[in-house]
C-alpha cells in the first residue's frame, strides 16, 4: 500500500506486523479524506444539488451561501466552491488552516481553547446568518474542532470560558457534558446559528467525531435543536465545582431554542463517521490476511486504563480489533500529550510478543503535532534502554515527551478530517 498519509510510516514499519497495523491505520485516513469524500457523496446535476438522499433545486434560490466550521471546514469548502461554482454567492470557512480561496473567505481560528481571534470571526459568521432570508439556501458544514472555532459567549469573558472548558476537560468530564456547558454559555451553539439563519433554507453536513454520532452534541450542535437545558448545564457546573474551582462567581446560563419553527427549514444530515473509516481499516486487515473485527466505535473511557484493557484482550492469534470513539484524560500535573498517546503509553508496560497496539486521531492532532503512537515489545525495550519508565510518565503527564524520546510517534500532520479516534490491536 505505502504510506501517503502518515509522514513516517516507512520509519516505524521495521516488523512485518508493525507494518501491517500501520497500513491499515493508513486506510482509514484514506476512507475519510474530506475534499473526496464531498466530491464522492455530493452531486450537482445541471441546477439540482444531491445530497445525502434529497434534492435542492439551485434555481429557487434568489442566493447560495456556504459556512464551514471544524477541522474539515477547509478541505469541505474548497470541494464545495468546484461544486457550487457560479451558484456560490459567498460564504465563510472557519478552520484551524487557512488558504486562499476564489470565492469563500478562509479564516484561521485556535484550537482547543477558544479565542478573541474566534469570536470575531464567528461574529462575521453571524452577521452572515441574521442578513438571510426566506430565499436565500445556506450550505453548512459542521465538523469536530467546532464547539471551541465557533465561539460566541454569552456575558462571560473569553478567558472565563476557556478556564471552565480547560477545567472540565482536566476533571475527565465526558465530551457531552463540556458540550452541554458550552450550548448554555454560547450565543449561537445549541441551535442558536440555525435561529439565526431563520428563515432561510439550511442544508447542514455534518462530519462526527462524537461517540454515538449525536448530532446535537457535534460542534455543539450549531443547526440542531438542543435536547439539554439550561438545568443541565448547571448541574454539570455543580457537579465539577466550577465556580470555585475557576474563581468565577456566577456564570451566565441561558436557554437554546426549543421552538420548532426554527428548524422546520434545517436539514441536518449526518454526512461522515468514524464508521467510515473502521469498515475501512476492516478491509485492509482481511486483505492482509487478519480477522478483522470492529469492536466498539463509541468508546469512551479513562485513556490510559483503555489501553491497558485493549492490549490485554487482544489474545487471539492473526487477529485484528478494531476501536473508534474519544477517551478522557485525568491530568494530574502539567505535561504535554494528548489521549491517543497517554492511552499508547498505559498500554506499553502490557504488550507482548507479537502484539502492536496503535491510538492514532483522525485529525493528525493529538493535543500536540503528532497524530498518536505505536507500541510494541520493541518500543517498550527501547524505552528501557533510554532509561524511560512509562509508568513515571503517565504520572507526570508526558507523553508527549515520552513518545518523542522513545521515536514511536505517528505523524501525519493536520489531516482535514475529523471523526474522533482510533484504537487497533493486531496479534500475529
Amino acid at each position: 500500500m505505502g504510506f501517503s498519509i502518515i509522514k513516517n510510516g516507512a520509519e516505524l514499519a521495521t516488523t512485518t506486523l508493525r507494518e501491517h497495523a500501520l497500513e491499515i491505520l493508513e486506510a482509514g485516513y484514506r476512507a475519510i479524506l474530506t475534499k473526496e469524500v464531498v466530491r464522492s457523496e455530493v452531486e450537482i446535476d445541471g441546477k439540482v444539488l444531491k445530497v445525502g438522499g434529497q434534492l435542492f433545486h439551485l434555481n429557487a434560490y434568489e442566493r447560495i451561501f456556504f459556512v464551514g466550521i471544524g477541522k474539515c471546514a477547509l478541505d469541505a469548502g474548497e470541494a464545495f466552491e468546484e461544486k457550487l461554482g457560479a451558484f456560490l454567492t459567498d460564504g465563510i470557512i472557519l478552520d484551524v488552516r487557512g488558504a486562499t480561496l476564489r470565492k469563500l473567505r478562509s479564516q484561521v481560528g485556535t484550537h482547543p481553547f477558544p479565542s478573541e481571534t474566534n469570536i470575531a470571526i464567528t461574529k462575521s459568521i453571524a452577521d452572515l446568518a441574521e442578513g438571510l432570508t426566506d430565499r436565500d439556501l445556506l450550505i453548512t458544514v459542521i465538523s469536530g474542532g467546532g464547539s471551541s472555532l465557533l465561539c460566541l459567549p454569552n456575558d462571560i469573558s473569553c478567558d472565563t470560558l476557556t478556564a471552565i472548558t480547560k477545567s472540565l476537560m482536566e476533571q475527565s468530564a465526558t465530551i457531552a457534558e463540556v458540550n452541554t456547558v458550552r450550548k448554555h454559555t454560547s450565543r449561537i451553539q445549541g441551535g442558536q446559528f440555525a435561529r439565526m439563519a431563520y428563515p432561510a433554507t439550511v442544508v447542514s453536513l455534518i462530519f462526527s467525531d462524537v461517540p454515538g454520532n449525536d448530532m446535537s452534541m457535534i460542534a455543539s450542535g450549531p443547526t440542531v435543536m438542543d435536547p439539554t437545558t439550561a438545568e443541565d448545564a448547571h448541574a454539570i457546573l455543580s457537579k465539577y465545582n466550577i465556580a470555585e474551582k475557576c474563581g468565577i462567581p456566577r456564570c451566565e446560563i441561558i436557554e437554546t431554542p426549543k421552538e420548532s419553527m426554527y428548524f422546520e427549514r434545517v436539514h441536518n444530515l449526518l454526512f461522515v463517521t468514524n464508521v467510515k473509516a473502521l469498515e475501512a481499516m476492516k478491509s485492509a486487515a482481511a486483505q492482509l490476511g487478519y480477522a478483522a473485527r470492529i469492536e466498539n466505535a463509541e468508546l469512551q473511557g479513562e485513556a490510559q486504563d483503555i489501553g491497558k484493557q485493549l492490549v490485554l484482550e487482544a489474545t487471539e492469534p492473526k487477529t485484528c480489533r478494531l476501536f473508534g470513539g474519544e477517551t478522557t484524560v485525568t491530568v494530574k500535573k502539567p505535561g504535554k500529550g494528548g489521549r491517543c498517546q497517554v492511552a499508547v503509553l498505559g498500554a506499553l508496560p502490557h504488550v507482548k510478543k507479537g502484539q502492536v497496539f496503535i491510538g492514532a486521531t483522525s485529525d493528525g492532532w493529538d493535543n500536540t503535532p503528532f497524530a498518536g503512537a505505536i507500541a510494541d515489545e520493541a518500543t517498550l525495550a527501547h524505552a528501557k534502554e533510554l532509561g524511560m519508565d512509562p509508568l513515571v510518565a503517565l504520572e507526570e503527564n508526558q507523553a508527549y515527551a515520552f513518545f518523542e524520546k522513545v521515536g514511536s510517534h505517528i505523524d501525519t500532520g493536520r489531516t482535514g478530517a475529523n471523526v474522533s479516534d482510533w484504537y487497533l490491536t493486531l496479534t500475529e
